[in-house]
């Protein structure tokens, strides 16, 4: 049976069940108090090891909610309205979490770079999904 919505050719419900999932690890992960966290090394420090995690976590967060409207029967336009819609709101989701860091979390603050890492990992996922499905 096709999980889409056959009127409008939108993925069913379950296909964001990974997106939903990855959402919430990210908020898992974002309220852990600092003295939770580990010591980075120095060598990771100097390359920037944790914006790298942050645009991972988002790219995948990004591709994961991308990803059922690529494979569904919507229009290319409607597909890359969504994915254009899905970027933006998980730069916002990036732009929020820092604020629960900041204003909830013992140990954490706001980081600026935190956030842009959040917002390049969404920017890389809208490229990818661009370059391989929205051509």
């Amino acid at each position: 049976m096709n999980q889409n919505n056959t009127s409008t050719g939108m993925p069913g419900a379950k296909k964001f069940i990974p997106g939903i999932a990855w959402f919430f690890l990210i908020a898992v992960l974002i309220c852990l108090p600092g003295q939770d966290l580990p010591d980075v090394d120095d060598w990771l420090g100097r390359i920037y090891f944790d914006k790298w995690v942050h645009a991972g976590l988002f790219a995948v967060l990004a591709l994961l909610f991308m990803w059922p409207f690529l494979g569904s029967d919507m229009p290319g336009l409607s597909k890359r309205q969504m994915a254009l819609k899905i970027t933006l709101s998980c730069c916002l989701w990036g732009l929020a979490t820092e604020f629960i860091q900041k204003y909830f979390v013992p140990g954490r603050q706001f980081d600026w770079l935190d956030w842009s890492a959040d917002t390049l990992g969404a920017l890389l996922a809208l490229a990818w999904a661009k370059w391989r499905f929205l051509r």
